[in-house]
């Protein structure tokens, strides 16, 4: 089964060491063929209970504000869905300036290395 994200969610994804999270800011373009915009957090956890936990605090510490993947560089993390919360105007306003911006990069490289990870 296939899992469907939206924004707002709070995605999980495994290192050689532990977890790390991202979270979905927005999804834009075709279904088969869409641009992820993500935000990525500094934290590394040991296991998904301790990540759960500090979404629950509100502890996490953004490490890139917004990232924007290929559909091919989304897919190569494996991912699964954590929890999901509203999005704030401070979440997303790193993603609206981009949006507004002459400049529109997207990556073909994961989420991994772009936050230098393995």
């Amino acid at each position: 089964m296939l899992q469907v994200f939206v924004p707002g969610d709070y995605l999980i994804f495994q290192l050689e060491s532990g977890y790390g999270l991202m979270r979905i800011l927005d999804i834009v373009g075709p279904d088969d063929d869409p641009i992820w915009h993500v935000a990525a957090y500094s934290e590394l956890f040991l296991d998904t209970d301790i990540a759960d936990s500090a979404i629950d605090e509100g502890s996490l510490t953004i490490s890139r504000s917004h990232i924007a993947l290929t559909n091919r560089a989304f897919e190569s993390t494996q991912v699964s869905k954590m929890q999901n919360r509203p999005l704030s105007r401070e979440e997303t306003a790193a993603y609206e300036q981009w949006r507004s911006g002459p400049d529109h990069e997207v990556s073909d490289r994961s989420v991994r290395l772009m936050l230098g990870l393995r």
